[in-house]
């Protein structure tokens, strides 16, 4: 079992920087396959990106591709996410999200381990 805690989101400007961090604890973070999923109101959840268990092999939705880099510390069990020149559309509750499989999913049904998310604004 993985727990998962969120933060770094808050209020910002459209062209800002924020970099958001999930911190695990339990056993299986080294093993499992991590991810960036974002909720907007009325569109759901989607995948935002995601790193293998080893940290060599990330993916990325073409909507944050070139801004947004994933990184994991599995020494210090963090994943975290640059988010780079931020637009007014990327505004959503972030989730920290695992699963103890291999490859990335971009779908959110495969995954186990789910933070309570955390809120990102971007002000136009």
């Amino acid at each position: 079992q993985v727990w998962l805690v969120e933060s770094g989101g808050g209020l910002v400007q459209a062209g800002d920087s924020l970099r958001l961090s999930c911190a695990a604890s339990g056993r299986g973070f080294g093993a499992a396959t991590m991810a960036w999923f974002r909720h907007v109101p009325g569109k759901g959840r989607e995948f935002v990106a995601g790193i293998r268990a080893p940290g060599t092999y990330t993916n990325y939705s073409s909507a944050v591709q070139g801004r947004f880099t994933i990184f994991r510390d599995n020494a210090k069990k963090t994943v975290d996410l640059q988010m780079n020149n931020l637009k007014s559309e990327v505004t959503a509750v972030y989730y920290c999200a695992g699963r103890a499989f291999i490859t990335v999913d971009f779908g959110q049904d495969s995954y186990q381990y789910w933070g309570r998310g955390t809120q990102v604004t971007v002000s136009s």
